[in-house]
């Protein structure tokens, strides 16, 4: 018996929701087609209709209308749009505290991406770069000879 797309989809990403300001959202389970670069296009702009087109494709519409009615500001949607791009991502580890983290970094790009959750992990992601580990300097390691 074949199995319908939706059954799949379902099966493989999963059909989460969350409760954002009273507001039942479908956790995004990947990056609609074309979104990075709309995010890109629209990135300087705060016109209403540009951040809710943005909205509406990452958890549906009319969203962005209830989150305002219901008292959410530009820090806290930043820091659910944040969210939601990387559970569409597949970081579905990533946490509102760490979107908010990532908004306040110093280098947010590095901040939204996914950190290693143990040691083998980190040696993995430290292999994976294929450089070097930096040359410790004699100061450090020198001995110095007893008189």
């Amino acid at each position: 018996m074949s199995q319908s797309w939706d059954d799949f989809k379902t099966e493989t990403w999963g059909n989460r929701t969350e409760v954002i300001e009273n507001v039942t959202v479908r956790v995004p389970t990947d990056v609609p087609f074309g979104f990075e670069e709309r995010l890109s296009e629209l990135s300087a702009s705060s016109a209403r209709e540009d951040v809710e087109e943005l909205v509406e494709s990452l958890f549906g519409p009319d969203v962005l209308d209830q989150w305002i009615d219901a008292g959410m500001g530009v820090m806290g949607l930043m820091t659910v749009l944040t969210w939601g791009m990387a559970q569409a991502g597949g970081q579905t580890g990533f946490t509102f505290k760490d979107a908010w983290n990532a908004l306040n970094s110093d280098d947010p790009g590095k901040a939204l991406e996914p950190q290693p959750r143990n040691r083998a992990e980190r040696r993995e992601r430290s292999r994976s770069t294929g450089g070097r580990s930096k040359r410790t300097s004699s100061g450090s390691t020198d001995s110095t000879r007893a008189a």
